[in-house]
């Protein structure tokens, strides 16, 4: 838990943890503006952002939410003093009390607190490992997911520009190696720009084109020999993806255009010379 930033407090000196205080709405309005200054120009902070983001939709997408145990619930109840009545009026039937409300608050804290700590526990091999980008579904889920709110943002990329010669070298020195940046306006798919999303925790390049009025992320991850992809197309909360294996990187391309366009726009780019 990120601690809380109320008005008559500092921000921490951490900017990661004013980016967790910003997404669980802890910021005062002034500090909030503060952030949101910060993520439009750092990268680093925009990046971890996404990280979180991510992290949030896979918790809430593959760990459902399970009625507590009856002996915690007594066991907070007890702990906040909450004693049951003999009997309840009909208004008091509706309204819960002080004590009711305090232990729900902690019983919402114990869950969400088990529920980080089920996803990031060292050594833990289910589906929700944000410091790997080995599990091919966790993978896909991560990048649509970063496409989705790429769609949402007011710029679904970080740098515009139609010229590969001027995308390329952004990356340089903001992730460890800089993509394969080909141009395929010839084959009708527009260069838009790039961006950095974080799959796994890891900043990964991702390459946006054109095609009519829909957008195609493609985004390039490491290869991981321990778990091999099975490369092919696949359909992801109504997003198209398509993905192949080359050169030790794995490439995911997604977008809501036919299956048809997309796997045209997966052939030309495999085809193409950098």
């Amino acid at each position: 838990m990120t601690p809380p930033t109320t008005p008559n407090s500092a921000p921490p000196d951490d900017p990661s943890l004013l980016v967790h205080a910003y997404l669980d709405g802890e910021l005062d309005p002034a500090h909030a503006l503060e952030v949101e200054r910060r993520l439009a120009t750092d990268p680093a902070l925009a990046a971890e952002r996404a990280r979180v983001e991510a992290l949030r939709e896979l918790i809430a997408g593959r760990l459902p939410r399970e009625a507590p145990p009856p002996d915690l619930v007594r066991r907070i109840e007890a702990a906040v003093g909450a004693r049951p009545a003999p009997a309840r009026s009909a208004w008091r039937a509706s309204h819960p009390s002080w004590q009711a409300l305090a232990a729900s608050v902690l019983l919402a804290l114990f869950i969400g607190s088990g529920s980080t700590w089920f996803a990031l526990r060292p050594g833990h091999e289910g589906v929700l490992r944000p410091s790997s980008t080995g599990d091919a579904g966790s993978t896909a889920d991560m990048v649509v997911a970063s496409h989705m709110r790429a769609l949402m943002a007011s710029q679904p990329i970080d740098v515009a520009s139609s010229d590969r010669h001027t995308v390329k070298p952004w990356f340089n020195g903001r992730i460890p190696e800089a993509p394969r940046v080909i141009d395929l306006a010839n084959a009708g798919f527009t260069l838009v720009g790039g961006r950095i999303d974080v799959i796994g925790r890891m900043p990964v390049p991702t390459l946006v084109y054109r095609i009519r009025q829909h957008l195609i992320s493609l985004t390039a991850v490491p290869a991981s020999a321990a778990a091999p992809m099975t490369v092919g197309l696949r359909n992801i909360a109504g997003y198209n993806t398509l993905t192949w294996t080359d050169n030790g990187l794995t490439y995911w391309a997604v977008s809501d255009v036919a299956a048809a366009d997309l796997e045209t726009f997966a052939k030309a780019f495999r085809e193409a010379s950098p």
